[in-house]
């Protein structure tokens, strides 16, 4: 039999294998932990006997140690397996990690959103097509032409400017180009179209109203608040006179004049038989009973024609109001 071996240092026995178990395992502890890192707590100490046991030399092995030898190196096979295992799953996770992360379902909110865009989208189609269809088929076509507003303006004369024929679809009509054509009519001051559902143009027409009126070689010519000379013969009757040199929408005298006409109260104004401004401080009002009144500019017009008004209640030929703070009456 060849002589037995140890690997005990000299200075200690060298029966080991009598020496208690725990100490063995407090020895074993660290080369453990090293080869098998996540083997299960509770097989530790088990673990470091095999392990203790396997560094034994094979000749003292008995049955029973060598059956602890190969458990143990079983144990550390496996738990080597298992950490290569683990590796490669973590190796994994970080590649994952480091990539785009896997799709996820779509959110409620987002699905809500393209349901509500397709349906603006549709509406959007819907009335567009709608539009066209409207706007180049005869179905809601002008079958009638109603023109409202007008008395001295005849139906033919303003359906003859505008130019709108039956049958035009309504949404081909320039509604703004018609208003402007219907309004070069001298007697017209404005107009309104409007396109009237599902067949009807209306057109609103506002005359110029006359203030005063001057005689001119071909005849008398009448004169709005504005100044625009829009009708030529005879005036209605009670109609102020104009005596202005240059009657006119550009001339001072005419519009200073014209602005103390339109501020008289209708009583008042009513009376007027002649209105004088050869200058814009020297307006003057001429009553049809031959009464006259000193008006002087247009500064404070609206409380001088309050003040003409009480004024006319007394007798008298001349009434002063140039200066509205003592008006005076001779």
């Amino acid at each position: 039999m060849p002589p037995e071996t140890s690997d005990v240092p000299p200075d200690e026995p060298e029966d080991v294998a009598d020496a208690p178990e725990s100490d063995v395992t407090e020895a074993a502890e660290t080369s453990a932990a090293a080869a098998a890192p996540e083997a299960p707590e509770g097989d530790a100490a088990t673990d470091d006997q095999d392990a203790a046991a396997a560094d034994e030399p094979a000749e003292e092995e008995g049955p029973r140690r060598r059956a602890r030898r190969e458990r143990a190196e079983r144990r550390a096979a496996q738990a080597r397996a298992e950490a290569i295992e683990q590796a490669r799953r973590e190796a994994k996770r970080k590649l994952r990690a480091g990539s785009a992360e896997p799709a996820k379902g779509v959110p409620r909110g987002t699905i809500r959103g393209l349901k509500m865009a397709l349906a603006v989208f549709l509406t959007a189609v819907l009335i567009v097509g709608l539009g066209l269809i409207l706007y180049f088929t005869p179905l809601m076509s002008v079958r009638e032409i109603e023109v409202t507003g007008i008395a001295a303006v005849t139906r033919e004369e303003v359906l003859d400017v505008a130019r709108v024929g039956l049958g035009t679809p309504l949404l081909q009509i320039d509604t703004g180009s018609v208003a402007d054509r219907v309004a070069t009519i001298r007697r017209v001051a404005s107009t309104r179209v409007q396109r009237q559902y599902p067949s009807v143009l209306g057109i609103a027409v506002v005359e110029r109203v006359p203030v005063v009126y001057k005689d001119f070689p071909d005849g008398p010519h009448l004169f709005d608040r504005d100044g625009v000379d829009f009708a030529t013969g005879a005036p209605p009757r009670m109609l102020p006179f104009f005596d202005v040199e240059n009657p006119g929408p550009a001339d001072p005298s005419s519009l200073a004049a014209l602005q103390v006409m339109t501020s008289l109260a209708p009583e008042v104004a009513g009376q007027i038989s002649r209105v004088a401004a050869p200058s814009v401080a020297s307006i003057t009002l001429t009553l049809a009973d031959g009464r006259v009144v000193v008006w002087g500019n247009t500064d404070r017009t609206a409380e001088k024609a309050q003040k003409l008004a009480a004024l006319l209640t007394q007798p008298g030929h001349t009434y002063d109001v140039s200066s509205p703070d003592l008006p005076t009456v001779r």
